[in-house]
């Protein structure tokens, strides 16, 4: 531990070469086995899934490493194992550069919000698999099974969904939860509501959709008692700090940079969709120059690719991966 405090403190004076933001994934990028590589290869790594573990009072890492599919997919496992295994490779990171990474800024999506507060030093690594796994708690049950659902709509623009909603709501909740491209949409909310947007769609328009394989109405207004009991478990971490770059918040798609902002923008969050093409923007605004992945998967560096024409967002949570990002954050 006390050697990964020494590379931190080292990074944080280190002056910033390329101008590039870390952006973490959220839930939906999990696969059993994830981490296993940097876990087996890099102590820091592995020291991140030792903390995950003695904070939760259970073994996250045999469910990572050894579960099913399904158990992994519980969204209380879920959402701690992908915050644990991002915070690995940013450790693994850190060790191949010898310091710690100085982004320009930090974003996540929906969980990867707090990936990154953990990353950029607002909560502890404890605290934040501990916030995670309660909300993922309280999110499961904000709504009974098979009441609630969401579905990605492809090749229609944010403001024809919004019409399509408020068009088929018929007094019940379904929105746009997450804006994700201008025509990739995920909307949430009432399971009734949310197929009769489907059946309007496919009468209507040449647009795709997806149901996904959730039960919970994320980032909808059928959240907001949820939000109001998350907020409790906030004030039950005494460590919060400033964040060591601007946080892109998913609410507003605008830099955060005091605790104060970014405790209002999580509890909004709860209930409220997720704006990553505005966030997008606003690291572009900042005039980030490149994009790095840290996590499962390439769900973002996929979207960003499609959304800033030039870029090539760099992805990974393996030995082979943390060493190419290291590079590239070096040259």
């Amino acid at each position: 531990m006390l050697q990964y405090i020494l590379i931190l403190k080292k990074g944080i004076y280190q002056k910033r070469k390329m101008k590039y933001a870390i952006i973490f994934p959220g839930q939906g990028a999990q696969e059993p086995g994830m981490g296993r590589e940097i876990f087996e290869n890099y102590p820091v790594a592995r020291l991140a899934f030792e903390e995950a573990d003695e904070a939760l009072g259970f073994s996250l890492s045999d469910k990572i490493f050894n579960g099913t599919q399904e158990e992994l997919g519980l969204t209380e496992i879920t959402q701690p194992a992908v915050l644990t295994v991002s915070i690995a490779a940013f450790r693994a990171l850190s060790y191949e550069l010898g310091e710690t990474p100085v982004p320009l800024c930090m974003a996540g999506h929906s969980l990867g919000e707090y990936t990154s507060l953990v990353a950029s030093g607002v909560i502890s690594l404890a605290d934040g698999v501990r916030l995670v796994s309660r909300r993922g708690s309280l999110m499961q049950n904000a709504v009974p099974v098979g009441e609630g659902s969401m579905a990605a709509v492809l090749g229609l623009p944010l403001e024809e969904v919004f019409k399509i909603c408020e068009t088929v709501s018929n007094g019940e909740v379904v929105a746009p939860a997450n804006i994700n491209l201008p025509t990739q949409i995920v909307i949430s909310g009432h399971t009734k509501a949310v197929n009769r947007v489907i059946d309007y769609i496919t009468q209507h328009y040449t647009a795709r959709t997806r149901l996904l394989k959730v039960s919970c109405p994320c980032h909808s207004s059928l959240l907001k008692d949820t939000a109001d009991e998350l907020e409790k478990e906030f004030a039950k971490v005494t460590g919060w700090s400033n964040p060591s770059c601007p946080i892109i918040s998913n609410v507003s798609g605008k830099a955060l940079y005091t605790v104060e902002d970014i405790k209002k923008a999580l509890y909004k969050q709860i209930f409220s969709p997720v704006q990553w093409v505005d966030s997008v923007l606003e690291m572009e605004r900042l005039g980030v120059e490149n994009y790095i992945e840290l996590g499962p998967g390439k769900i973002l560096s996929s979207i960003v690719k499609k959304l800033c024409t030039g870029k090539t967002p760099i992805y990974g949570s393996t030995t082979g991966k943390i060493k190419e990002i290291a590079n590239l954050i070096r040259s």
